[in-house]
């Protein structure tokens, strides 16, 4: 893996702008700082391990997939662990550049993520900062900050939601697969599962079974396309995935009252 940046110099004082860096470091690297810094740090683990150590509490070992907030004004010391190498992606940001709804209260907290999906998504944020703050372009700091929101957001969700990551690989391919004919057996062996077993587990951290949820995708995408397209009811049927039309009917109507045709001319006609 190329080493695309050397630690860097930080020295805790707030600087009033985002910073970020991706380090690959072997178990040399340490920082320390008895007084703690102006700006909050942010870490995501891409390999190998590092610790994080804050007073009063035990090591904090951080793996792939590991995300850390570090607080401002927490005394603190990081790096790589012993016989290991540690990459990352960091950012240090003002805590007056985020709602402060979307931070954590403790001075070091832990996150995992274990969702392929989340950690994708969560990585393709961190290299927008990283691209953002390096070239500063135009609104380049503005840019910034929604990516961290996006990863705050990610987070918040996860710790509010706790969704066992194979029902969320579920819902996931179902988004991805809407338009194709539902195999739960499939499905099933996709992420480990019996298709009994999925289907109880999904049910039990979503309160509904796979074909309702799948159904709602559809009635909730073609209610967009009807809204926001010059598609009629019939071709919108097929865009998101049945192939009879009666039964689509019967499925928008229940969800929203009315039929396809209607709720296209009602929002039309709020236009």
């Amino acid at each position: 893996m190329k080493e695309l940046d050397r630690p860097s110099f930080y020295r805790g004082v707030g600087e009033g702008i985002v910073l970020a860096g991706h380090f690959h470091e072997s178990d040399s690297y340490s920082t320390k700082r008895p007084h703690g810094m102006d700006d909050w740090l942010i870490t995501y683990t891409l390999g190998g391990e590092g610790y994080f150590q804050v007073p009063g509490r035990d090591m904090l070992r951080c793996y792939t997939g590991d995300i850390t907030l570090l607080k401002p004004g927490s005394p603190h010391e990081y790096g790589t662990a012993a016989g290991q190498t540690w990459q990352f992606v960091w950012a240090h940001f003002s805590p007056h550049m985020i709602e402060p709804s979307l931070l954590p209260e403790e001075p070091l907290s832990l996150h995992q993520i274990e969702n392929e999906f989340t950690r994708k998504r969560l990585y393709r944020a961190f290299r927008r900062i990283l691209s953002d703050s390096r070239e500063r372009d135009t609104y380049w700091q503005e840019l910034c900050i929604s990516a961290l929101q996006e990863i705050l957001l990610l987070i918040g969700v996860r710790n509010r939601h706790k969704i066992d990551p194979r029902v969320k690989d579920t819902l996931h391919q179902l988004s991805l697969h809407m338009r194709e004919p539902i195999r739960i057996d499939a499905l099933a062996r996709s992420v480990g599962l019996s298709p009994s077993r999925l289907s109880h587990l999904f049910k039990e951290h979503t309160g509904q079974s796979i074909i309702d949820t799948l159904n709602l995708m559809r009635i909730r995408q073609a209610s967009l396309l009807l809204e926001h397209t010059s598609r009629t009811a019939s071709e919108v049927c097929y865009d998101v995935g049945y192939h009879n039309y009666n039964h689509f009917i019967n499925q928008f109507r229940k969800h929203y009252g009315m039929s396809p045709s209607s709720y296209q001319k009602q929002k039309r006609g709020q236009k």
